[in-house]
């Protein structure tokens, strides 16, 4: 059995605040007996203003929430897997990057996001993820952690089955989907997506979510959500308002489900 925290942010534009919450809440996490703390996307920074924002977002070494995460992480022995961060990248563009941190506070793995959210919605917004971040490139999975092989995405990658395919094929045990929705989607769309990646994967996934009003202006989803390998939803945060929560999931429950349906081992390849 292993117990983790999922902590619902409504991140705002000062990193300094942000780091705050993020530091105590692993430290509560590691008090109430969680192995491994999960956080939203883009945990250290939330500002849709982008010309503001480029004054907060740095290289990876300078990022305020990064380091006191691994501080934290070491102080209280606890695994983090910090949804993700906006941070500087060598190139003209920024990175929309996860870590997983070790008990050691050492980074025990980077993933970048891969699916930029560019769109234009009914509501009348519109967002182009694009014109300020550099997509990843690379599948990332983090072996040894509390909840087993751990897979890594964010947000928008949720509508692309191909990722999560080779999460699957990689044997993950669980999946991480930090994310930022938006209400008009996460209404529609949110819980239906989670549980088919955990089916799908024959995996759990944890999603830890932002949420409510922000200081920039939009307004975010929440319902932060862990889901079981059957699909069952174990923990649904449905307060819209900056929470911790806890989930003990059963990790003996993904060979039963393999075995119940062992779609991972039948699965074929396709001629295109």
């Amino acid at each position: 059995m292993a117990r983790i925290a999922i902590l619902q942010m409504t991140s705002g534009i000062d990193p300094e605040d942000n780091a705050t919450a993020i530091e105590d809440a692993i430290v509560s996490a590691a008090d109430n007996g969680a192995a491994m703390i999960f956080t939203p996307e883009m945990s250290g920074l939330l500002d849709r203003d982008r010309k503001r924002a480029a004054k907060s977002i740095v290289l990876e070494s300078d990022t305020p929430a990064l380091a006191r995460a691994r501080d934290a992480a070491h102080r209280a022995g606890i695994w983090v897997a910090l949804g993700s961060l906006a941070v500087k990248s060598p190139n003209d563009k920024w990175a929309n990057r996860a870590f997983v941190i070790d008990p050691n506070g050492d980074i025990a793995a980077r993933y970048d996001k891969i699916h930029m959210f560019d769109v234009d919605l009914d509501s009348g917004e519109s967002w182009r993820e694009s014109n300020a971040y550099k997509p990843g490139q690379e599948v990332v999975t983090v072996p040894g952690t509390p909840v087993g092989r751990l897979g890594l995405s964010v947000c928008y990658d949720i509508r692309f089955p191909a990722l999560y395919e080779q999460l699957g094929r990689a044997q993950c045990d669980c999946i991480a989907i930090p994310a930022a929705f938006t209400v008009p989607t996460g209404r529609a769309h949110w819980n239906v997506l989670l549980r088919a990646r955990a089916i799908e994967a024959s995996a759990f996934v944890v999603a830890a979510a932002q949420v409510g009003e922000h200081a920039d202006g939009r307004r975010t989803y929440g319902h932060s959500m862990v889901v079981d390998p059957w699909g069952d939803v174990l923990l649904e945060m449905e307060s819209e308002e900056a929470a911790l929560a806890y989930c003990d999931l059963d990790l003996a429950r993904i060979a039963e489900v393999r075995a119940q349906v062992p779609s991972l081992a039948n699965r074929r390849e396709i001629a295109k």
